[in-house]
């Protein structure tokens, strides 16, 4: 398995980092873990093709992890003329609803695909990409999911549990993938519960949104549905995982001096393998 990280950071845009949005590897599959800003150029620079992405599991739909995602599923259905696999889309509620309203018959991006598609010049550049005409719509195969089984491919198998965020106002999700070469659960954004340790137990890798200092956290109200230094730390312990790998970091988290301060932090509660990520970084599982 091989994680390639597209998006470390949250809905404060930096230099460094802004949104969030990861591809997993499995042997011949590209899994993409949220769709949030620039995903699908982030994936080119991460010298990977948008056509070679055929699984997208949103965590939940804030603006941080979905706003790419019309960009991405346009750019594949175009670059790929028609030969690509369609794309296997799972989120919990409102996948299907957010899809439409974006890719459908009357969706917000249907002027586009439908002159595309009819446009001469245009059936001509899908043509010399060696496509056929006619030309079909962009379409996927989209599935509002719950906590338990999600999908499996070729050696590798998906599994959902709750997520606690921003509920009852928006629902989430974590996921936990595992595979003959290993396993690695995204907990997407969520504070520590109950079914996100249960699914952690044991893993080999554990991916979690850390948005600050624990004390920063706890000070400035903003704890309730976020996970600090101390609640990953003390999380990934108690599951017995051996990577803990932080992501999803403020960007005072990610400051110099503050960084190692948060890594020790971490250390003085974990006894396993810590990874601070950064954007476009290739870690090997």
């Amino acid at each position: 398995m091989i994680l390639s990280v597209l998006g470390a950071g949250t809905p404060i845009p930096t230099k460094e980092r802004y949104g969030n949005g990861c591809v997993l590897r499995v042997g011949a599959d590209r899994m993409l873990f949220d769709c949030g800003p620039a995903t699908t150029h982030k994936l080119v620079k991460a010298d990977i093709l948008p056509t070679q992405v055929n699984y997208l599991f949103f965590t939940h739909h804030h603006y941080d992890h979905n706003v790419d995602y019309a960009c991405f599923v346009l750019c594949r259905w175009d670059q790929g003329a028609g030969l690509e696999p369609r794309l296997q889309v799972f989120g919990p509620p409102p996948t299907e609803w957010v899809t439409d309203r974006l890719l459908g018959e009357a969706g917000a991006f249907s002027h586009d695909w439908k002159a595309r598609i009819a446009h001469p010049g245009s059936q001509s550049v899908h043509v010399n990409r060696g496509g056929s005409l006619p030309r079909r719509p962009p379409t996927v195969d989209v599935m509002d999911v719950g906590p338990g089984q999600v999908t499996e491919g070729d050696g590798w198998s998906v599994t959902a549990a709750l997520a606690q965020h921003t509920e009852p106002w928006l629902e989430s999700l974590a996921y936990r993938v595992d595979s003959k070469e290993g396993s690695i659960v995204f907990s997407g954004d969520s504070a520590p519960c109950e079914s996100l340790c249960d699914l952690a137990a044991g893993a080999d890798n554990l991916i979690v949104h850390c948005w600050d200092h624990q004390e920063v956290l706890d000070a400035s109200g903003e704890g309730p549905g976020e996970m600090g230094t101390v609640a990953a730390a003390e999380m990934a312990q108690g599951c017995g995982v051996r990577r803990l790998i932080i992501n999803h970091c403020t960007p005072n988290l990610t400051r110099p001096g503050s960084r190692e301060k948060a890594v020790g932090d971490v250390a003085r509660l974990y006894d396993g393998e810590i990874v601070f990520v950064e954007e476009l970084m290739t870690l090997p599982l």
